[in-house]
């Protein structure tokens, strides 16, 4: 598996692709939203309850996963153009 992680660790979306991976399965498996949130030991006892549910953990497993393919190649390298990258391509206008 290889992947571009320098590329990655630079573009945004990566990161926010990555955050959602966590965010979502949580909320959903919880049933809070970002509102419920008022206090930090709400957000602590609701990480531990995620952590401790094999069924939270194989979701976030799988929305991270879901998050690193690249959908445009074979396989789950990156291909051989944004092997060569330094950095994430701008979109063509």
């Amino acid at each position: 598996m290889k992947m571009n992680w320098k590329v990655r660790a630079k573009n945004p979306h990566f990161w926010i692709q990555i955050a959602l991976a966590f965010i979502t399965p949580v909320l959903a498996f919880t049933g809070l939203t970002g509102s419920d949130f008022t206090t930090w030991s709400m957000v602590g006892n609701t990480i531990l309850s995620a952590v401790s549910s094999p069924y939270v953990v194989s979701l976030v497993a799988v929305s991270v996963w879901n998050a690193l393919q690249d959908p445009t190649t074979a396989g789950i390298s990156d291909c051989s153009e944004t092997m060569n990258c330094t950095s994430p391509k701008k979109p063509q206008k």
